[in-house]
């Protein structure tokens, strides 16, 4: 046992778990990060594995919610040797006809490539981003920031006239495919604001879907959709390396087993391998809320609410992810202006809309919406001049009760299943894009399985630590009644994605956490007792 406790026990090196240990080390507490895999990372991690010439990201890639977020962006990762890169498109969406709906960093570019496929589009784009202009801050600084949101909220009131007052709010509340509808005559515009909105689990005919739609979009016009030079690993290798220019500690390899409670308080840590740690201060969990509630902790320090709320948490889909090292550029059919990094497949929002329906119902979808990544194109040294690093993921049912295909896909995802589902997928990109297989030089699939594999947080393949719907957001999560760090216990808080704002590389749910932390020992340091 340490002879001095840390201050602070952070469980997990994710991205989460490092920018609330940074914001520690910052405040000048002793912090311990504890991590189960060999590398720090978590979801944002990248390697060499499908290729050796080739960088793949494993999960996450681009990162809008990273260059937006005042938990990150206060930590100046740069000096510390991130670098962003962007393409020169933010994101680009296929049409079967050879066209493509484009953003781009600079909204007259956008404007003007949808006005010129429908004439009036390009002026309603040109307002919204204005719109956007006056309160997207507010909103972006409400959402990553604890509830109560008190000095975002008080700023976007402020706003609220001048961008339609009720008005907006019933815009943001109304489904994303009724809101495109409502703006637009013309295809581009609809296409890129349902697939941004189609990145959470959220149905595009749902109620919240048209303030995700909003605010990825809008981001991509303000920050882009940025890339860490080099692969996504660059991003967490910063926050481990600033933190431990603090002097914080980083123990990989480390499988945390248990929290014990000691007078209603989270006192000491235990590790798989019989490591007693005691806390001074704090201990944050940035594990799934399941895995914290159902497993690190004793069932009988669990408050009753959070036990009972915690029978009804749900998971967002499960996802599958394949990897290719393409030879040569990707062959679309037609030629995008300005070549994306991002990238969105499906024929119409109504194929969205079913595909992500599909799923919602437990069927595999017969025509998958892809979300899809050309990474050599956002960040050339991903792999060698004239070929391209890409990948697509998409989701599928946490249960499978069919397959809405060809009946091929049974739902256990082992071997041939996701095999048999990237082929598919691999399918639906060779429509838009004829000769895509021919340049495929090595493929790998990630399904449900290998993601939680990799990651304990990633379970089932879920990679939003839990529905981002409504029911459980905002102060229902991960319970009715929580939607802030505090946990119940005394010293223990949730950093993990299943804690309020969800899911994305934001990091607010560990800074939330570290923020909670710190005011609470502060709390404590005025007591008489």
């Amino acid at each position: 046992m340490p002879s001095t406790a840390p201050d602070a026990v952070v469980i997990g090196a994710g991205p989460n778990g490092l920018v609330a240990a940074n914001h520690l080390a910052d405040a000048g507490w002793s912090v311990l990060v504890l991590e189960a895999a060999p590398e720090v990372g978590g979801a944002v991690h990248s390697s060499r594995d499908v290729h050796p010439d080739f960088v793949h990201d494993t999960g996450s890639a681009f990162y809008p919610l990273a260059a937006a977020s005042p938990a990150i962006t206060s930590l100046r990762l740069e000096d510390h040797g991130l670098r962003w890169r962007h393409a020169p498109a933010v994101l680009g969406h296929p049409t079967p006809d050879g066209e493509w709906a484009i953003l781009h960093r600079d909204r007259e570019v956008t404007a003007a490539s949808m006005e010129a496929q429908h004439h009036g589009d390009g002026d309603a784009w040109l307002r919204l981003s204005e719109t956007w202009d006056r309160i997207g801050d507010h909103l972006v600084g409400g959402l990553l920031t604890p509830l109560p949101p008190v000095r975002a909220a008080a700023g976007g009131l402020t706003r609220l006239p001048a961008v339609g007052g009720l008005r907006f709010v019933k815009d943001l509340l109304t489904p994303v495919q009724q809101f495109v509808q409502d703006r637009f005559g013309g295809r581009s515009p609809r296409l890129l604001l349902a697939g941004n909105a189609g990145h959470a689990d959220i149905p595009l005919n749902a109620p919240g879907s048209s303030l995700m739609a909003l605010m990825l979009t809008m981001l991509g016009q303000t920050v882009g959709y940025p890339v860490p030079e080099g692969g996504a690993h660059q991003l967490t290798l910063s926050l481990a390396q600033r933190l431990e220019s603090l002097g914080g500690e980083i123990r990989r390899g480390t499988q945390v087993s248990g929290i014990d409670v000691v007078d209603g308080r989270a006192a000491r840590v235990r590790t798989a391998d019989g490591e007693v740690i005691p806390v001074g201060r704090a201990v944050i969990a940035t594990v799934s809320a399941p895995a914290l509630y159902g497993s690190l902790l004793d069932a009988r320090d669990v408050p009753t609410r959070t036990a009972k709320g915690m029978e009804r948490f749900t998971w967002d889909p499960a996802t599958v992810k394949v990897d290719w090292a393409l030879d040569g550029a990707v062959p679309w059919a037609g030629e995008p202006p300005f070549a994306p990094g991002t990238v969105h497949i499906a024929d119409s929002v109504e194929q969205m809309t079913d595909s992500l329906g599909q799923v919602a119902a437990g069927a595999i979808p017969s025509d998958p919406f892809l979300l899809a990544g050309q990474m050599t194109t956002s960040d050339p040294t991903r792999s060698p001049a004239g070929t391209e690093s890409m990948w697509a993921y998409t989701h599928v049912p946490q249960v499978t009760r069919t397959d809405a295909g060809d009946g091929g896909i049974r739902g256990d995802w082992g071997h041939d299943d996701c095999e048999r589902f990237a082929d598919r997928m691999q399918a639906r990109i060779e429509r838009l894009a004829p000769g895509f297989g021919s340049r495929v030089t090595a493929r790998r699939v990630l399904g449900p399985h290998e993601l939680e594999a990799h990651d304990a947080n990633l379970v089932g393949g879920a990679i939003n630590g839990g529905t981002a719907q409504l029911h459980q957001q905002l102060v229902f999560r991960p319970v009715p009644g929580a939607g802030r760090a505090e946990t119940g216990i005394t010293g223990l808080y949730l950093g993990s994605a299943s804690a309020h704002p969800g899911g994305g590389v934001h990091g607010a749910p560990g800074a939330n956490a570290a923020r909670a932390a710190l005011a609470h020992a502060r709390v404590r340091s005025l007591l008489p007792w």
